[in-house]
């Protein structure tokens, strides 16, 4: 029996909850300003989840807040795994399909690992703190998420649990014969010192050019031909990742998990493999990627999204090529600007950049696919900054060994030990370990969190929001009235993005009159002189193509008869308003 609750007490650490018979009563916490200071779901942000754990937490908000939350599978990934989402909004107001609608993923990449943890992190803030703070309030009342906390499920279990390097494996989990010599992922880095982590070889080598740094044991001082090296100084030359020859055939660690980059697989100006490396087959032959696509595509309400990667600090929005640069319309450059910076200020450290110019050249990836092919406003933050460990942009080729000396007590790397290779003979094996570098360290991490949440709720707010800000009756005489109604769009966000009228993704803005008998109806282009549009066939149902950001369309409409008059603005984007 002992053992029995031991068990069951460790798998409730494991995912981070507290066990109700330690929840802490109202008498023993105080409330910090913008978090939830005794939240129904317990969640520990100085750490990170495996898959299961994510699915455990996932549940367990579900179970938590059955009116707001939602959850779904969208899908199985390659391995068999549920991809697990979270819908979240106020289910007891509104038709949830129906309202504008915000989609958030993260961990495309497997070692990208705190994407998860931000839509982790976003899930819980949102419902702890819906009715607690009026914006949130809003948020979910007029506004759904979907949250998506990883997109690459299977490669983060191998991330997680089997060694690895800090930037490995970036690719899914479908074996690629690599170095074409008909096995498949066979020659794979080992871990050789059983530490959990791949780090690196290095060996004594009188012709090697690289010496210890005598101030500091950790660190390899590179020479050049025409520097002197004392007496009695040893050389070193690096080896390499951590690994043996594990098929036989004179190289080591040249067939790894994949490799295919599920960022270079979706439908907008994809190339293969050979142009694009990293392409794999064809568009969304990803079977994770493929339950997006499908997924989004049938949810037109979708406005904006948010991919989350790392690292480096940038909030990044296409072009991801510069072939590809006339897809980005002027007008939505404005509100890209306008979104990104803000972020800049929301997340110091962080720049606003453009894929294609400030970092490289991508075909097929997320958030091109998202703009491009469905008109959604669309960003990747690559999380976390050298700038967050002393809050400070000055260059210090040496900060990661002293952050590991100073933060965090040596725990970020292994100390090098000698080890017997079996081809290279006696071997030092250390460095840092997987965790860290772009892993931010756990002391940090719900800071990290909550300034990510911060721009992306900023950038949900300015999803359309409809208004009939007003309607104006006029007797014509006859039986006759002219009823002209304005449609106020309150937010940053037209109701189409200029790519979506561009390529007609998505059906025109409605706005239909009930109750009376319609004759004539029109858009209005100019009240003062008159100028109108009128649509001849269904004039009680008008289209509008857009109903633009921060601004207001009006309509018309000359009607007989003595009914009360019901207006209805119905926009896929932009949610279903009447008056």
């Amino acid at each position: 029996m002992k053992k029995y609750f031991k068990h069951i007490f460790a798998g409730f650490l494991l995912i981070g909850f507290s066990i109700p018979a330690f929840a802490q009563s109202a008498s023993e916490v105080f409330r910090a300003v913008g978090s939830p200071e005794n939240p129904k779901v317990q969640i520990s942000f100085n750490r990170y989840y495996t898959p299961d754990g994510l699915a455990a937490i996932t549940k367990k908000i579900a179970d938590a807040h059955p009116n707001l939350v939602k959850r779904v599978s969208i899908g199985k990934s390659f391995e068999g795994r549920e991809m697990y989402m979270l819908q979240i909004t106020n289910f007891q107001k509104g038709n949830p399909d129906r309202k504008p609608g915000f989609y958030i993923d993260g961990n495309i990449h497997s070692n990208e690992i705190q994407g998860a943890e931000i839509s982790i992190y976003t899930a819980w803030y949102l419902t702890e703190q819906y009715g607690a703070i009026d914006y949130i309030t809003e948020m979910l009342d007029d506004r759904i998420f979907y949250i998506l906390p990883t997109l690459n499920p299977d490669a983060r279990h191998n991330y997680m649990t089997e060694p690895n390097t800090g930037s490995s494996p970036r690719s899914g989990m479908i074996p690629l014969d690599d170095d074409r010599d008909g096995l498949f992922d066979e020659d794979q880095p080992d871990d050789l010192d059983g530490d959990g982590s791949i780090t690196q070889m290095r060996r004594k080598n009188p012709y090697g050019d690289f010496i210890l740094d005598p101030k500091d044991p950790r660190k390899m001082i590179q020479i050049g031909p025409d520097d002197e090296v004392p007496a009695g100084v040893e050389r070193y030359e690096y080896l390499g990742s951590e690994g043996i020859d594990n098929d036989g055939d004179g190289s080591i660690n040249e067939d790894r998990i994949g490799y295919y980059d599920p960022n270079r697989d979706w439908a907008w100006k994809w190339q293969p493999d050979y142009i694009q490396g990293g392409a794999y087959k064809y568009p969304f032959s990803v079977p994770e990627n493929r339950n997006v696509a499908d997924f989004v595509l049938a949810h037109p309400n979708i406005a904006g999204a948010q991919s989350y990667h790392n690292s480096g600090g940038m909030i990044l929005r296409g072009p991801g090529a510069e072939e590809d640069i006339s897809t980005y319309n002027r007008a939505d450059l404005r509100i890209y600007d306008a979104i990104g910076r803000k972020g800049e200020e929301i997340m110091p450290g962080y720049r606003y950049l453009t894929v294609y110019k400030d970092l490289y050249s991508v075909f097929g990836g997320e958030l091109d696919w998202f703009y491009g092919s469905r008109g959604i406003y669309t960003f990747t933050n690559e999380i976390f900054t050298n700038f967050a460990y002393y809050k400070s942009n000055q260059r210090d080729p040496d900060q990661s060994y002293k952050v590991d000396s100073d933060l965090l007590f040596g725990d970020a790397f292994k100390p090098w030990t000698t080890y017997d290779h079996p081809t290279y003979g006696e071997i030092e094996i250390g460095g840092f370990k997987k965790n860290f570098g772009r892993a931010t360290p756990g002391f940090m991490l719900e800071e990290e969190l909550h300034r990510n949440m911060a721009f992306t709720m900023y950038h949900a707010y300015h999803m359309p929001k409809l208004s009939i800000a007003e309607v104006k009756e006029k007797d014509l005489g006859g039986g006759m009235r002219e009823i002209t109604a304005y449609i106020k769009n309150e937010r940053l966000m037209p109701t189409h993005a200029s790519q979506d009228l561009k390529y007609r993704i998505e059906r025109p803005d409605y706005i239909t009159i009930e109750g009376v008998d319609v004759q004539a109806g029109m858009i209005v282009d100019n009240e003062d002189t008159n100028v109108t549009r009128e649509q001849k066939v269904n004039p009680a149902k008008l289209e509008v193509n857009n109903i633009p950001g921060n601004s207001i369309v009006k309509v018309r409409w000359i009607v007989s008869g003595r009914g009360t008059p019901k207006i209805t603005v119905d926009s896929a984007k932009g949610g279903v308003v009447t008056r």
